[in-house]
C-alpha cells in the first residue's frame, strides 16, 4: 500500500526548511550507505550531527505525531530520526531495497524497517527528473509530490531516485517500525479505520454498528500488534 500524506508541512514551513537547508553542511551520501547501496548512491546528505539536522528532524517528528492519516496508516511503534538529502547535477540513487533492521542513533535500540517514507521539500516545477520510482504489485509507480507532502510505502519495495537533470531536489527520508508488521494486515486495519471514521460522521459515534466495528478494529489490533 502506498499512502500519500498531503501538506504535512505548510508552504510557510517548507520555505523555512528550504532557507535553513540552503545554509546547511552537506556531505557525500555514501557515508551513510551500506555496502550494496553505496555502489548506486550518488547524492548529498545533511550532516546528521549538526544542530540544524536535529532541529528540523524534531519538527518532522512532531508533525507526523499530530497527523491522523500517518498514525492510521503507519501505526507507528518507532520512527527512525529523519534524515535530509539533496540531488542535483545528474545525481541519483540506483535500484535498491532498504536495510531490514537499523540501529537507532544514540540509543541501544534497533528498528525493524516496515515502512519507508519520503517528505518532499522541493516543488516539482523547480527540478527535472528526481522521481521516486517504486516497484509494486501493480507495476512501477513514479512519485513526485508537492513540497510538504509525504509518500509512505513498504520498506521491502525495490525503489530508486531517478537522475535530477535540472535544479535540485531536497527531501527528508525516514523509516517506521509499525505496531503491525504485516503490510496486508496493516492495510486492512487502515481500510477498516477509514470506514469507521466515515460511518461515524454519517451515523454518529453512538451508533451500535459503529461501536461494533470499532470493537472489531481493536480486537484485530490486539491480535496482530507487536509491542
Amino acid at each position: 500500500m502506498l499512502t500519500v500524506i498531503e501538506d504535512l508541512l505548510s508552504k510557510q514551513e517548507v520555505a523555512k526548511f528550504t532557507q535553513s537547508l540552503d545554509k546547511g553542511q552537506w556531505i557525500d551520501g555514501k557515508h551513510t550507505a551500506g555496502s550494496q547501496a553505496s555502489k548506486v548512491k550518488y547524492n548529498q546528505q545533511l550532516d546528521d550531527s549538526s544542530a540544524l539536522a536535529t532541529e528540523l528532524r524534531n519538527v518532522v517528528i512532531r508533525k507526523l505525531s499530530a497527523n491522523a492519516l500517518f498514525m492510521s496508516s503507519a501505526l507507528p511503534n518507532k520512527i527512525y530520526p529523519p534524515k535530509f538529502n539533496r540531488y542535483q547535477g545528474g545525481e541519483h540513487y540506483g535500484l535498491h531495497v532498504d536495510s531490514s533492521v537499523m540501529p537507532i542513533p544514540n540509543s541501544h535500540q534497533m528498528l525493524r524497517t516496515d515502512l519507508s517514507a519520503t517528505l518532499f521539500l522541493s516543488e516539482p516545477s523547480t527540478y527535472d527528473g528526481g522521481e521516486l520510482s517504486i516497484e509494486t504489485q501493480f507495476g512501477l509507480q513514479q512519485i513526485k509530490l508537492n513540497a510538504g507532502s509525504v509518500i509512505l510505502y513498504p520498506a521491502n519495495s525495490l525503489h530508486q531516485v531517478n537522475p535530477v537533470t535540472k535544479g535540485h531536489r531536497t527531501a527528508s527520508f525516514f523509516w517506521v517500525e509499525s505496531l503491525v508488521r504485516s503490510n496486508d494486515q496493516r492495510s486492512m486495519l487502515f481500510d477498516l479505520d477509514q470506514s469507521i471514521q466515515a460511518l461515524t460522521v454519517e451515523l454518529g459515534s453512538n451508533d451500535a454498528e459503529v461501536k461494533r466495528l470499532t470493537g472489531v478494529y481493536h480486537n484485530l489490533m490486539r491480535s496482530w500488534a507487536n509491542c
